[in-house]
């Protein structure tokens, strides 16, 4: 089951909800930041792929910076799950998450970011 966090990176152990139409970074009880157009600047879905050469070492410095640097080596750690997506998100001010997520919120900020 996917954790809806993010795993890494800016923002860790934030909490990524699904409140009516809106995805949200929320720590606590305060949201942090809504994930749409005009907070992402980009993102990529981490695929088996990439976790598989993020840990062979042979592309580990290529496959990590581009994943968030040191941090993107991370996506080789967290076993995937059916239903279960991994996306690397840059934000417009920079920062930079790895976050986990359902099918759910995964279809939704698809949308939102189209």
């Amino acid at each position: 089951m996917a954790k809806n966090k993010v795993i890494a990176g800016d923002y860790i152990n934030c909490s990524v909800l699904k409140l009516s139409n809106v995805i949200s970074l929320v720590s606590g009880f305060k949201t942090i930041l809504n994930l749409d157009k005009s907070t992402v600047e980009s993102y990529e879905l981490v695929t088996e792929e990439h976790r598989i050469s993020a840990v062979s070492g042979i592309s580990r410095g290529l496959v990590g910076g581009v994943l968030l640097g040191p941090v993107g080596m991370l996506a080789g750690l967290s076993a995937k799950n059916k239903g279960t997506h991994t996306l690397a998100i840059e934000f417009h001010d920079r920062k930079r998450s790895l976050i986990e997520i359902d099918d759910k919120i995964y279809k939704l900020l698809m949308q939102k970011l189209f």
